[in-house]
């Protein structure tokens, strides 16, 4: 299944598919078939309820291959404490129109905003189907880059932020390092333990299906589980 009108609409004219990685090939490839209820249950309200936002996914290339750029969340925030996730945040009326490509500024700028990320290295290249998290009410546009031209990227506000790291798609991809995250509510879903850090949730469902798609992932034990605060 396509999605050649949804892929285009919205973006602004602000995506580029020339001179990516061929490794990046699969992932540019699922971007624009992979339909919405392939990535989750949780899709937005058909009443368009929802506070939009996005995140950048953005991919690189380290002294391990390719990588993903995580941070982690501050502890002393009200929600999502300690939380490792992508870069990202709520559309701001700065950031345009959602309709003309909004989201994917919202994406760049909330990267630069917590990591100190310069845009002008990103290459923006695809934009994956909007997600929901019903807990906070976001309606989430995960957004695609290839880092062309690395910057130097660190905490930019600690109360916000904990830190800023990379994670190889080697070790995300490594069966050792998969889990199934078991929250007190009895949902389960993806968990990735790389960096010293725990990745589950929205995030770690987004990397999951990111490698399902992209056939880079491996055969894990599924049974095995880590158990997550009752805060989280």
């Amino acid at each position: 299944m396509t999605r050649t009108g949804e892929e285009i609409h919205g973006t602004g004219g602000l995506l580029d598919r020339e001179g990516l990685p061929e490794w990046l090939a699969p992932v540019e490839r699922a971007a624009r078939t992979v339909a919405p209820e392939q990535m989750s249950r949780f899709l937005p309200p058909a009443d368009g309820a929802g506070r939009q936002s996005a995140v950048l996914v953005l991919f690189g290339e380290g002294p391990r291959g390719p990588e993903l750029l995580l941070m982690e969340r501050s502890g002393s925030l009200r929600s999502h404490a300690g939380q490792p996730s992508f870069p990202g945040g709520a559309l701001d009326p700065e950031d345009g129109d959602p309709a003309e490509g909004g989201l994917l500024r919202a994406a760049l700028r909330e990267a630069r905003e917590e990591t100190g990320l310069d845009p002008a290295g990103v290459q923006l290249f695809g934009v994956l189907p909007r997600l929901y998290i019903p807990v906070s009410g976001f309606v989430v546009t995960p957004v695609l880059g290839w880092w062309r031209e690395p910057s130097a990227v660190d905490v930019v506000d600690p109360a916000e932020t904990a830190r800023v790291f990379t994670v190889p798609v080697a070790d995300l991809t490594d069966p050792r390092n998969r889990a199934t995250s078991v929250h007190p509510s009895g949902h389960q879903g993806p968990a990735f333990m790389v960096e010293s850090a725990l990745v589950w949730g929205f995030t770690a469902g987004v990397i999951d299906r990111i490698l399902h798609f992209a056939g880079w992932e491996r055969p894990w034990d599924r049974t095995k589980q880590v158990p997550l605060d009752w805060r989280s």
